[in-house]
């Protein structure tokens, strides 16, 4: 069994290893320790002995000094946590109406629960999504993560027209934030001009022009051969 502490170092270490976006030709990314900890907003030593009993349980592959690699059992299983993480943000956003920037603490919890027979039927009656509420992919039964190519706002060019895809910032002030700029999946912007000295961009959503800055710029994702 797999504790749910252990469980949230997985699901870290997939996400700081790139593993929950990789195609099947990328190699995946070692993790420090230092990393980890500062993800987790916890100290070296705390981490350090959690390392230990995941590499007891060959979860994790691990040498003094080195980077942390997940080992295939622990990357199954971390991908099991994502899915259903990302299930419950999507059964909650479009099933009982909880707002995007709420889905995100509620799927912390609910993704700890067991029951593989429920994520398959929560899985059923969503339709087999694809992507959660925030763009993020959902791993299928066999831990298969769906593919498309996306590039962030700031890449795009001056005059694109683009459809927002994803958010790489899941945080409430990053969606709050896009929330008042009435901004979501599947919005459609327009790049009005692109400024070079701080690398802001102007744009238009539904008829209204903002000045976004670079940092917002690049963390959304999106398509810009939308036509």
């Amino acid at each position: 069994m797999i504790s749910l502490a252990e469980e949230n170092y997985l699901k870290a270490l997939l996400h700081l290893s790139s593993l929950e976006h990789k195609n099947e030709t990328e190699i995946s990314v070692g993790v420090g320790t230092n990393e980890l900890a500062e993800y987790l907003s916890l100290k070296s030593s705390t981490v350090n002995e959690m390392l230990k009993k995941l590499k007891e349980k060959k979860l994790i592959n691990h040498e003094k000094y080195k980077k942390i690699t997940l080992t295939l059992s622990g990357e199954r299983n971390g991908l099991r946590i994502v899915r259903k993480h990302r299930l419950w943000e999507t059964f909650l956003f479009t099933k009982l109406d909880f707002d995007w920037i709420e889905i995100h603490e509620v799927a912390e919890q609910l993704e700890h629960i067991k029951s593989e027979k429920l994520i398959e039927k929560i899985d059923r009656l969503l339709g087999y999504p694809n992507f959660d509420p925030h763009g993020d992919p959902i791993p299928d039964k066999y831990g298969k993560l769906p593919q498309r190519i996306t590039k962030s706002l700031s890449a795009a060019d001056k005059g694109a027209r683009c459809v927002v895809l994803a958010v790489s910032d899941t945080s409430k002030d990053f969606l709050s934030y896009l929330k008042d700029l009435d901004i979501s999946i599947k919005t459609e912007i327009v790049i009005i001009d692109k400024i070079a000295y701080d690398k802001s961009i102007k744009i238009k959503v539904k008829n209204e022009q903002y000045s976004l800055s670079r940092k917002v710029a690049d963390n959304l994702l999106v398509d810009d051969k939308f036509n």
